[in-house]
């Protein structure tokens, strides 16, 4: 990894209750996740968002969208 790239993305949901739910299906399938507050360079109308393995963002999104959890955006981690 190149100097000043990140590791990490996080996922910005609309509600409460679709980080939990997204939380809950990705620990479920194995996935290193972890519930934050929403970074303040990024706006959400939920305060928390999930923070990921950046490698594993194409993956993260095909689970959540197969599951059917609305998600806002995917952003990388700076």
């Amino acid at each position: 990894m190149a100097d000043g790239e990140s590791a990490y993305s996080v996922i910005l949901f609309h509600t409460n209750s679709a980080a939990l739910r997204a939380e809950k299906i990705l620990l479920r399938e194995g996935f290193a996740i972890k519930l934050i507050p929403v970074p303040r360079q990024l706006s959400s109308d939920c305060g928390i968002a999930l923070r990921f393995d950046r490698s594993r963002e194409t993956r993260v999104g095909e689970v959540l969208e197969a599951a059917g959890v609305p998600i806002d955006s995917i952003h990388v981690l700076e």
